[in-house]
């Protein structure tokens, strides 16, 4: 019991969410094979026995890193599209019209990149990158709803289906923005999927 006591009341000589921070950033710029455990002791500062000790394996530390990542962005996403019905189209806009700029970052986006390189390989990044995605189903086909009861887009429209041509435009348009496609061109993209959002309500006789 006094030894329990002890280990739980000593204070970590490392901050642990910088630590993890640090762990996450060198994941997201190597990916996971190319990361070596020297690669993480180096970014963190700690030896080998206090990173596994605090962190777990190397496959430990990338699916809490991944995790991490996965669950900011949906945060990030949901802050993004929330608020009130009659504001929902134009959120929706910003929003696509944001992404067809082009990556704005150097790395892209890590769940992309894990996707590339481990998807159907690895069921703790399958999971992650499924609940992912449902997540951004979920957010999308909220926003489309809301738009809907204001008579922005068709009511009878299937607001699932609409949500999920936004998503996969969306994801559809990072890749081609990291492949090298122009503004131009993904505005292109972006301004043919908001279209088919409000055409059913152009095709109506007034």
């Amino acid at each position: 019991m006094l030894y329990h006591k002890l280990v739980m009341g000593r204070s970590r000589s490392f901050d642990s969410a910088e630590t993890q921070d640090a762990i996450c950033s060198q994941f997201w710029d190597t990916g996971y094979a190319a990361t070596s455990v020297d690669d993480l002791m180096q970014a963190t500062g700690l030896g080998k026995g206090s990173l596994y000790g605090a962190f777990g394996s190397k496959h430990d530390m990338f699916v809490r890193a991944l995790t991490d990542y996965a669950t900011a962005a949906q945060s990030e996403f949901r802050a993004t599209l929330e608020g009130d019905d009659a504001g929902a189209l134009r959120r929706l806009r910003s929003y696509v019209r944001a992404v067809a700029k082009g990556p704005g970052a150097r790395r892209g986006c890590m769940l992309a990149k894990a996707i590339a390189e481990l998807a159907g390989r690895d069921a703790d990044v399958d999971a992650i990158v499924s609940d992912f995605v449902k997540s951004m189903e979920r957010t999308l086909v909220k926003c489309i709803r809301q738009a809907q009861r204001c008579g922005d887009v068709a009511r009878d429209a299937d607001a699932r289906q609409l949500a999920l041509m936004l998503l996969a435009v969306l994801r559809g348009m990072e890749s081609l923005g990291k492949a090298g496609a122009g503004t131009a061109t993904l505005r292109l993209i972006a301004d043919g999927a908001l279209a088919s959002l409000t055409l059913s309500l152009s095709k109506r006789s007034p």
